[in-house]
């Protein structure tokens, strides 16, 4: 077993709530720009918001709640996409000693039930019609629930009125008796397998991992002298949101709130608000990743792109090599082809975020290392972080100057990191969640000893650097015997542009095989590269895709043993996605739920792989092809 904890910094302890940095910012620097945003989603133009407008909205506001009868302890639920309003709720309701319960403005009709429900919430603040009607049909299982205020509604105004006659001298009084221990957010988990549990994080929890990252990291959001930026697109429902948001409010970053997430309505954002630091998660980094090469082929230039992209890796490995004391740096005709492609390719990839980018966190699931590589050779280091809902966010960071890409880095000062004897991270510090409300056995069950099991898998080397192997649940176990992580396997798939995403399964099975799923832009894309004419032309262009697919699964195979090699694979009709169940709202795979969905074509997978002939020895690996004809 290993054990890993760093010295804590000399961070000031935390003496109220989480709602007394926007206070204290606009007491210390009150025209300091602290949010932004757009009253034109469609707009290249920001609108600057200072500490003290923010804080007198966040004041017409918790009037506006106490009028209205929320008081310390109760739950109020915000069920609406990451926006401006929701920053001035969220403070405003932990300025009154409310806890919040953030909901998933796509959680279906029973999830919402079951999150009012369980935590008892006696108001929540919904998004449009959408949302009312949604908790509207729930209403009567909620004898609790009193208020549902609705944001495209004017609920902030409403608020506003109703607060009038509340004096200021109420708020304050309430604020200060708020105590760092006192809960601030009922977070409910992605709800994987079974009912979501409510996390209670105190607002000591929340705060402290960005009280550590922001005293030893957050000299680097943003070059010597300029206030850092972030724009914040993740889901402020998840705690790696909540996260973002802490950093920015507690740091004094300026923060743009971005509720569309399409490909199309980020880009724009990130060109017009130009951020200094990005917070993202393997997947919008992937997909960022496809459309530079996508858009490089369409251009006549997807060869000079992989060549740079293969050259980026290559310098930030050298790079990695030389900070790491195992190597002299890239060499100098390295240092030559990466100064041309620097000129030519890397700044307009980094003009396309915005232009002023130079480093990045990715959190939620692990980030391939070819694609930090990718990154950092760019220009851009991206940060592989590791947190979970329980944990507050933040568990680890890259110590710098030492960062090492396919890890997660070490465990943040004050915390301390475990891996047991069967490969699970145990994990304890100060951002370690308060229970589980209303499961005690279920908090006895997370919490021995005061170490957190986190259900993950991972490896600590010498000098302390987590890697994250999988989730322990997640561990496939063949019909010979053999165990297999699918993390890696999967990650591989997705770096080649058309898989958009893949499940790899295999539990009392011959061999490991695979569910993908194809990027529509990109197959678009390829379809039309391809330009096949005449007779069947479709025939012809299946077999080609099929060829493509083929070759991806066997770059994922060369990263792992035969024995775990993906033998067997489907390709099928549409995404994983949260509409169809098959992904949370955080975006993580619902692993139990894909298999059950696609039962009939995994059984259908692996019989057609069975060779005339050689039925009984089909648990032999040696018997099974390395592709699947069948494409739905």
């Amino acid at each position: 077993m290993r054990d890993v904890a760093l010295a804590p910094p000399a961070v000031a302890p935390l003496t109220g709530g989480l709602a007394d940095s926007v206070f204290e910012a606009a007491d210390r620097d009150p025209t300091r720009p602290m949010l932004a945003r757009r009253t034109d989603p469609a707009s290249a133009v920001w609108e600057e918001v200072t500490a003290i407008e923010l804080r007198d909205e966040v004041v017409d506001v918790a009037k506006g709640l106490i009028a209205s009868g929320i008081a310390p302890g109760h739950r109020v639920a915000i069920m609406a996409r990451t926006r401006y309003e929701w920053t001035v709720l969220c403070y405003a309701l932990w300025t009154v000693g409310a806890e919040v319960v953030p909901v998933y403005p796509t959680s279906s009709r029973d999830q919402v039930e079951w999150i009012l429900r369980d935590s008892g919430c006696v108001a929540v603040v919904v998004e449009d019609e959408q949302g009312v009607m949604t908790v509207g049909s729930v209403c009567a299982s909620l004898p609790l629930l009193r208020h549902v205020w609705q944001l495209d509604a004017g609920a902030l105004a409403e608020l506003t009125g109703r607060g009038e006659v509340i004096p200021l001298a109420t708020v304050d009084s309430m604020r200060r008796i708020v105590l760092p221990d006192s809960t601030a957010v009922i977070a409910y988990t992605s709800g994987t397998s079974g009912h979501a549990m409510g996390c209670a994080l105190s607002h000591r929890n929340l705060a402290g991992p960005c009280d550590t990252l922001l005293a030893g990291w957050g000299h680097t959001a943003a070059p010597r002298g300029e206030q850092g930026s972030v724009l914040a697109f993740l889901p402020f429902s998840h705690v790696y949101g909540l996260m973002i948001q802490g950093l920015c409010v507690r740091g004094g970053l300026l923060m743009g709130h971005q509720a569309d997430l399409s490909a199309e309505a980020l880009s724009s954002a990130l060109r017009s608000f130009r951020p200094t630091y990005l917070y993202a998660v393997p997947s919008v980094l992937e997909k960022i990743y496809k459309n530079f090469l996508r858009t490089a082929q369409q251009g006549g230039h997807g060869g000079l792109f992989e060549r740079a992209a293969e050259t980026a890796r290559h310098f930030a490995a050298a790079l990695e090599r030389q900070r790491l004391g195992r190597g002299r740096g890239p060499a100098f005709d390295l240092r030559l082809q990466h100064a041309l492609y620097e000129r030519t390719v890397y700044r307009r990839l980094r003009a396309a975020l915005g232009g002023r980018v130079r480093r990045a966190t990715s959190g939620g699931s692990p980030l391939s290392r070819d694609l930090s590589l990718f990154y950092e050779g760019i220009g851009i280091y991206v940060h592989d972080g590791y947190g979970l809902t329980e944990t507050a966010g933040g568990v680890t960071m890259q110590p710098l100057g030492r960062e090492k890409s396919g890890t997660v880095g070490q465990a943040l000062p004050g915390t301390e990191i475990r891996v047991a004897d069967d490969g699970e991270i145990l994990v304890r510090g100060p951002s370690v969640f308060q229970g589980y409300v209303g499961d005690e056995a279920a908090t006895r069950a997370a919490l021995r000893g005061g170490w957190l099991a986190t259900g993950d898998l991972g490896q600590l080397d010498a000098e302390g650097y987590l890697t994250i192997t999988g989730r322990k649940k997640d561990i496939i176990v063949t019909s010979s015997g053999k165990s297999v992580a699918p993390l890696a396997l999967e990650q591989r798939l997705r770096m080649h542009p058309l898989i958009h995403q893949a499940v790899v399964v295999g539990d009392n099975r011959p061999c490991v095989g695979a569910l993908i799923t194809l990027d529509p832009e990109f197959l678009a894309h390829w379809r039309a590269a391809l330009a096949l004419q005449g007779e069947m032309r479709e025939a012809r262009e299946e077999n080609a895709l099929r060829e493509e697919v083929a070759r991806a699964v066997a770059a994922a195979n060369s990263a792992v043993s035969p024995s775990e090699s993906i033998r067997v694979f489907r390709v099928l009709p549409e995404p994983f996605d949260v509409t169809n169940g098959l992904l949370t709202p955080s975006m993580k795979l619902r692993r139990d739920e894909i298999v059950r969905h696609y039962a009939s074509e995994i059984d259908a997978m692996y019989l057609s792989r069975r060779r005339p002939g050689r039925a009984s020895a089909v648990n032999e690996p040696s018997n099974w092809d390395d592709s699947d004809s069948v494409f739905r």
